[in-house]
C-alpha cells in the first residue's frame, strides 16, 4: 500500500500528521524517514500534540533519544535514533517491548536494521522546492491500508 500527498508547507504537513490520530491504537509503529530538515520532527510533534488533552511542548528527542507522552490514546513513545551507534542500544531503550504495547513513532528507523517491524506504517518526507514536501505513506500491512483509506481521504 502506498499513498502520496504533496504538502505546500508546514501547516499542511501538520494537518496530515494530525489526521492519523483518528485510527491510532496501542501497538502501532510509525517510521519517519527523510533527510535532515525534511520535517520528521514536525510530523511527530503534530501527531503527538493532536492526541493530548492539554497541548504541551514536544521537543525532538535528538539528545534524550526517547521521550514518552501520556495522551488520550495512552502512551506514545517518540524515538530519534540518529545518534545510535549499535543495534544493542535499541534493546536497552526498551523499544522492542514498546513496539508490542505502545504507540511508537521512530525517526531515523534505518538504524533499526533487521529489527524494523514489518507491519509498521512508513512515512517518508521528501523536500521539494520552497516549503513543499512530498509525503509518502506506505505499509506492507493490510490493516494500515484499510485505516489510511478512512483517515487520509483526498
Amino acid at each position: 500500500m502506498k499513498k502520496t500527498f504533496v504538502s505546500n508547507g508546514p501547516l499542511e504537513t501538520e494537518e496530515l500528521a494530525s489526521a492519523l490520530k483518528e485510527n491510532l491504537q496501542n501497538g502501532d509503529i510509525i517510521l519517519l524517514k527523510g533527510e535532515i530538515g525534511a520535517g520528521k520532527s514536525l510530523f511527530a510533534r503534530s501527531l503527538i500534540q493532536s492526541t493530548m488533552d492539554q497541548v504541551e511542548e514536544v521537543p525532538s528527542p535528538t539528545f534524550t533519544i526517547v521521550q514518552t507522552y501520556e495522551t488520550k490514546l495512552g502512551s506514545i513513545w517518540h524515538a530519534d535514533l540518529y545518534r545510535l551507534t549499535d543495534q544493542s542500544e535499541i534493546f536497552e531503550l526498551g523499544l522492542i517491548d514498546a513496539f508490542v504495547s505502545e504507540i511508537v513513532i521512530v525517526e531515523w528507523p534505518e538504524r533499526l536494521g533487521h529489527l524494523e517491524p514489518q507491519d509498521a506504517l512508513t512515512v517518508e518526507i521528501i523536500i521539494l522546492e520552497n516549503d513543499k514536501r512530498e509525503v509518502i505513506f506506505s505499509s506492507n500491512s493490510s490493516m494500515w491500508k484499510a485505516r489510511l483509506e478512512k483517515t487520509l481521504q483526498q
